[in-house]
């Protein structure tokens, strides 16, 4: 079985696909968006993304793919997030100019950036990326913040290891696929609505789960594309597929538009 990632043999997402999938083979994407085409066209069976860390937050370009794409979520993992500085053989810490990550890993290391302002950092397409784009150059004043297998693979060497903010630092990760498959043991649901930006819709919509006492485990909102100050929420509530679930979505399908359930799958 092949599943799709976004960035280099290495990275988080490589290590997160690794676990959740032992032995299937891995491809490996420069852009998120040819991880979802990749899905919906059948060449992979699943993909493996990420979408919320604990300290930068979620993910928005990937809750923007979930809403447009014909994807669903089956599964949720997370992984121990642990960012090092890494740079090629014989660079010294204090030779270095710039930092190269994912825009993501750089928000999880802002402490350790405010500590060394001669360093700047910039976006990359990706962490492990940044490793093998910095020994294949031969950059000699440059540094990658990515996983310590990142330096393993690419022959980079670790100037500074645990960088990150918090050591606490985990990014949850989803499983996706083509068809509506729901294991046996789900009992979480993500979904995604619209509402108009008028009194009282968000509390309408949020009542469906209070009066059904189901708990919801988070909430945020983002623009909706073609509709200018309407917004969508994404929210994750803590039920499978059963009667009040159902229900709830039946509900808050007459108070929203759209509604759209991005997955049903086990909690972790």
């Amino acid at each position: 079985m092949k599943v799709a990632i976004q960035g280099e043999a290495g990275s988080f997402s490589h290590e997160a696909a690794r676990r959740m999938l032992p032995g299937t083979r891995i491809v490996a994407c420069e852009r998120s968006a040819e991880v979802f085409e990749r899905v919906e066209r059948g060449s992979v069976a699943v993909a493996v993304i990420p979408i919320e860390n604990s300290l930068a937050g979620s993910v928005t370009e990937h809750l923007d793919l979930l809403m447009a794409r014909k994807v669903f979520v089956q599964r949720e993992f997370r992984l121990r997030i642990v960012h090092n500085l890494i740079a090629a053989p014989g660079v010294r810490r204090k030779e270095l100019r710039r930092v190269l990550s994912h825009p993501v890993a750089l928000q999880q290391c802002r402490d350790f950036l405010g500590r060394n302002r001669k360093i700047k950092a910039l976006p990359f397409y990706d962490t492990a990326g940044s490793v093998k784009h910095i020994i294949q150059e031969g950059l000699l004043d440059t540094a990658g913040i990515a996983g310590r297998q990142a330096a393993k693979v690419y022959g980079g060497r670790i100037l500074a290891a645990g960088i990150e903010d918090d050591k606490r630092n985990f990014t949850r990760f989803f499983l996706i696929r083509k068809s509506r498959r729901i294991l046996p043991d789900a009992n979480k649901t993500s979904i995604a609505f619209g509402l108009k930006n008028v009194p009282g819709a968000l509390f309408k919509a949020l009542s469906v789960f209070s009066l059904r006492d189901i708990s919801l485990s988070k909430i945020e909102s983002r623009p909706m594309r073609g509709r200018p100050w309407e917004y969508v929420f994404y929210v994750d509530f803590l039920r499978g597929d059963d009667q009040a679930a159902r229900h709830a979505l039946r509900h808050l399908s007459e108070v929203a538009d759209p509604v759209k359930v991005l997955g049903i799958y086990p909690a972790v």
